[in-house]
């Protein structure tokens, strides 16, 4: 089986999207492909000429997606300013999946962009996305990276890339951002939305409530691992509950709740203890989007939003909760678990403890945790679950992107390799960061 694509989306009002062809790579070559990923997807086909933009797959009907964002609290009309969507990949089973191409040039939404990436921003989403996918947390994933053959500028003269990301759907809470305010639109989207995501769903509140519970989720495990998504502006939150654009996005090494990673982030806007808030705070701007469909009187409806952010927060300690309860080895639920566990992140962050390998480590704790033990013993019933021992630390990323901008793919290769057996003892890569890692920024990419 290879391409079999089928293209919903393209056939909602045009409000929704642009007709857009990628540009054609003048040299494209396949750099890497993720052969177990195109044989879930039902593909045989590892072309790097369709993977570049240069050749269109049979059946696709290309698109760049409209949506807006409130990026760091602030409105901005946006849209698919590098990304062109092919189509939907049916899979074998039955499965919909957008397959995308990222950095394949101007569209109508490029602004004063140029549509392009850069090679090593394309392999870092590549990795990250699928040590996430390992890590068991819903994601966006990267089925191939192509050198196009053409240099991008942006500090300095960078080989341009093309990224193949593949999605349950790219629709974002910005696309419903992007038409607040018109009621047939956001009706046709929420309803097409309901189709593809949630089909036991046919009430516009119960809509509302399964995003937010599957945010609540997926920002609790985000939390779970020591994940900073860096970048959690309203364009960059999947309706589908999937972690999507790893722009400026790192993993902790110590506990620190304030840590923040992205370089424009200066005011910790998005800093790890706030991505809880951040959740909620983008629901709102979701409920606003659609408060029309919640109910015809508008103070029902702003009521009946307020209670669904209630239930997003419910959902979300019960969440966090039981993804700790299992990381610590309790299988039953107690009053006084919040406190607990709020007791032992306090002692990691004032020690400067390794996130990842202390809760590896249990049932044995270093020095700063002993009294705390004590406490955690009368509650520790089984063995701890969903302790990883790898995560994609973020020198080991920085290793393998400068072998790659050299030329040389075995580092990241052999870090790929690690990071899908995350829950396998590796003493190479479970080591924190050398002393004169410090101080480490990320940047968007674009």
């Amino acid at each position: 089986m290879s391409w079999n694509l089928e293209n919903t989306y393209a056939e909602l009002p045009e409000i929704f999207y642009r007709k857009q062809n990628p540009e054609i790579a003048p040299a494209p070559k396949l750099l890497i492909f993720n052969e177990e990923l195109a044989a879930e997807l039902g593909l045989e086909e590892n072309s790097a000429e369709i993977f570049a933009g240069s050749k269109l797959p049979p059946g696709s009907k290309p698109i760049s997606q409209a949506y807006a964002g409130y990026q760091f609290g602030h409105f901005a009309m946006l849209g698919d300013g590098r990304a062109v969507l092919l189509g939907e990949q049916i899979t074998p089973g039955g499965e919909r999946f957008d397959i995308q191409l990222k950095g394949s040039g101007r569209t109508a939404f490029s602004r004063n962009g140029d549509g392009y990436a850069a090679l090593l921003p394309m392999l870092r989403e590549y990795i990250i996305s699928e040590a996430m996918f390992y890590l068991g947390i819903p994601t966006t994933r990267s089925l191939a990276v192509v050198l196009t053959g053409e240099d991008v500028v942006r500090e300095k003269i960078l080989p341009g890339a093309v990224l193949t990301r593949v999605a349950s759907s790219h629709i974002r809470v910005g696309t419903f951002n992007y038409i607040a305010g018109a009621a047939e639109e956001t009706r046709i989207l929420a309803d097409y939305t309901i189709r593809r995501h949630f089909p036991e769903t046919d009430k516009y509140v119960l809509f509302l409530r399964e995003v937010a519970k599957r945010q609540a989720d997926l920002i609790a495990k985000w939390q779970c691992v020591g994940f900073i998504h860096g970048v959690m502006n309203t364009d960059n939150m999947a309706i589908s509950g999937e972690t999507i654009d790893y722009g400026p996005c790192a993993f902790m090494d110590s506990y620190d709740p304030s840590a923040v990673f992205s370089s424009i982030d200066i005011e910790g806007r998005y800093a790890y203890e706030n991505q809880p808030k951040i959740g909620a705070w983008n629901l709102l701007r979701f409920a606003e989007s659609i408060l029309p469909l919640l109910h015809e009187n508008e103070n029902e409806a702003v009521e009946i939003a307020k209670a669904e952010i209630e239930n997003y927060w419910q959902n979300y300690k019960i969440f966090w909760q039981n993804e700790m309860r299992n990381k610590l080895g309790i299988e039953d639920e107690g009053a006084a678990d919040a406190e607990l566990f709020a007791e032992m992140l306090d002692l990691m962050a004032a020690h400067k403890l390794d996130y990842t390998n202390t809760f590896r480590a249990f049932p044995a704790v270093p020095e700063p945790l002993a009294e705390w033990q004590k406490k955690w013993q009368a509650r520790f019933t089984c063995q701890p679950k969903k302790n990883p021992a790898v995560i994609p630390r973020n020198y080991r990323v920085e290793e393998a992107l400068s072998a790659a901008d050299n030329g040389d793919f075995s580092v990241m290769h052999k870090l790929l390799a690690v990071l899908r057996k995350p829950y396998e003892n590796s003493d190479e890569y479970s080591k924190p960061p050398p002393e004169n890692f410090c101080n480490y920024k990320t940047f968007c990419g674009t």
